[in-house]
C-alpha cells in the first residue's frame, strides 16, 4: 500500500477517515509505503448430524491486530459460533449488520458507512423460508464514550467516566433473497450508560436508550452488474459502524432559571450510507466502484477536535487469471472533518495478491 499523504501509524494497513490527522504533519511528513499480511485469514467450519437437525460450527481468524494491539500482526478472533437449527450461539456478525453490503474491494477494512461488527451473541432464527429469514438476538454490549469539554473544568472526573453495560444489546433482522438480489431492515435496542469510578455511588451517573435502523439491499442490474446501496441512522451506535463516530457524550442543558446551565449525557445521532457498484468485464476481470460516508450530529459540549464526517471512495481492477488467485489494484480516497470544520484527507493505492485454498482442493497422491 502507498500512502500519499500520512495516518495513524497504527492504521497503514487499511483506510480508515476517523485515523486521519486534520492537523498537517501530526504523524510526520507525506508519504509512506507499507507491506502487510496482517490480512490472512484461516478458518475452519464443519456440519453433521445432530438429532432432528444439523450442527454446524465455524472457527475463524485473522492477523488483523486492534484495539490494544493496533498495528501489529497477531491473532485476532472474527468468528467462533456453533448453530443447531434456529439457535446459534458465539461469535459471528451481528444482527444489525447486512454483510452483503460489503463491496468487491481489496482494502481490509472496507467502506466508512456502514454497519460492521462481530460480537458474542445468542441468536434465534424463528422464520427461515422461501427466502424470508426474521432472527431476533442478544448481543454483547459496548458503549463508547466522549468526555467532551468536561476534562477542561474537571480533569479528574473526565478521567474516572467509565462506560457501564447493565444490559445486553437487542437486535433484529428481517431479510429476503431473490433472484434479483436481496433486501435486509436490521434494528437494534441498547442501554447505553456512564458512571464515575471512585466516588460515592459511582456518581455522577446516568443511563440513556440507543437505538438504530438499518436499511440495506443488493441488487443486479444485469447479470455482470450489481448495485449495493445501505443507509443506517440511529442514536448511539456508533460501536457498530465500520469506522467512526461516539455512543455516547455530553451537552449542556439549563437547569433552572436564568442562565443556569447543567450537563447530561447524550446518545449521539448518526448517519451513515454506502453505494457501491460491482461490475463484472469478463469471466476473469472485474471492478468495484463507490461512495460511502458517516456523519455526526455533535452535542454543543464536545470538543472542537471530534469527529463530525468521514468520507470514503474507492475504485479498483481485480484479475483471477486462475481459480483460488487474484492479482488488484485499487485507489482510495479518504477524508476527516471535525466538529470545529478542520480536516484532513488521504490518498491511497493497493496492490494485493492473494491465494486461496480449502481443503475439498486437497487430494490425496
Amino acid at each position: 500500500m502507498q500512502n500519499f499523504r500520512r495516518a495513524d501509524p497504527d492504521w497503514t494497513a487499511a483506510l480508515r477517515p476517523s485515523r486521519i490527522p486534520t492537523t498537517k504533519g501530526q504523524f510526520g511528513s507525506d508519504g509512506e509505503a507499507t507491506l502487510s499480511a496482517r490480512q490472512t485469514r484461516f478458518g475452519v467450519r464443519a456440519s453433521a448430524p445432530a438429532g432432528s437437525q444439523a450442527l454446524t460450527s465455524q472457527f475463524e481468524f485473522d492477523l488483523f491486530g486492534v484495539g490494544d494491539d493496533a498495528g501489529k500482526t497477531t491473532f485476532r478472533l472474527r468468528h467462533a459460533w456453533a448453530s443447531w437449527g434456529p439457535l446459534l450461539a458465539g461469535q459471528t456478525n451481528s444482527l444489525f449488520m447486512d454483510a452483503d453490503l460489503f463491496p468487491n474491494v481489496v482494502d481490509y477494512w472496507g467502506p466508512t458507512g456502514m454497519v460492521f461488527v462481530r460480537n458474542p451473541q445468542i441468536r434465534l432464527t424463528f422464520v427461515d423460508r422461501s427466502g424470508f429469514k426474521l432472527a431476533v438476538a442478544i448481543e454483547t454490549p459496548n458503549t463508547d464514550i466522549d468526555v467532551g469539554q468536561i476534562r477542561e473544568i474537571d480533569p479528574d472526573l473526565g478521567a474516572n467516566l467509565r462506560d457501564v453495560t447493565p444490559l445486553p444489546d437487542v437486535t433484529a433482522q428481517a431479510r429476503y433473497v431473490g433472484d434479483w438480489g436481496h433486501v435486509q431492515l436490521s434494528g437494534l435496542l441498547s442501554k447505553l450508560a456512564a458512571e464515575t469510578i471512585g466516588t460515592p455511588d459511582n456518581r455522577p451517573r446516568a443511563s440513556r436508550l440507543g437505538w438504530g435502523l438499518n436499511l440495506g439491499t443488493s441488487f443486479n442490474i444485469s447479470s455482470a452488474t450489481t448495485l449495493r446501496a445501505g443507509v443506517v441512522y440511529g442514536h448511539g451506535i456508533a460501536s457498530y459502524m465500520n469506522d467512526g463516530g461516539t455512543d455516547l457524550a455530553p451537552r449542556t442543558v439549563a437547569v433552572g432559571p436564568g442562565l443556569a446551565l447543567g450537563l447530561e449525557p447524550e446518545a449521539v445521532p448518526l448517519l451513515g450510507i454506502i453505494a457501491y457498484v460491482d461490475h463484472r468485464w469478463s469471466k476473469t476481470l472485474t471492478s468495484a466502484l463507490g461512495y460511502s460516508m458517516t456523519r455526526v450530529k455533535n452535542t454543543n459540549f464536545q470538543t472542537g477536535a471530534a469527529y463530525h464526517k468521514g468520507e470514503y471512495a474507492s475504485g479498483n481492477v481485480l484479475w483471477e487469471p486462475m481459480r483460488n488467485l487474484l492479482v488488484g489494484g485499487e485507489v482510495m480516497y479518504g477524508k476527516r472533518t471535525d466538529n470545529n470544520g478542520a480536516s484532513g484527507d488521504d490518498i491511497r493505492t493497493q496492490l494485493t495478491f492473494k491465494a486461496s485454498f480449502s481443503s475439498n482442493d486437497l487430494k490425496p497422491r
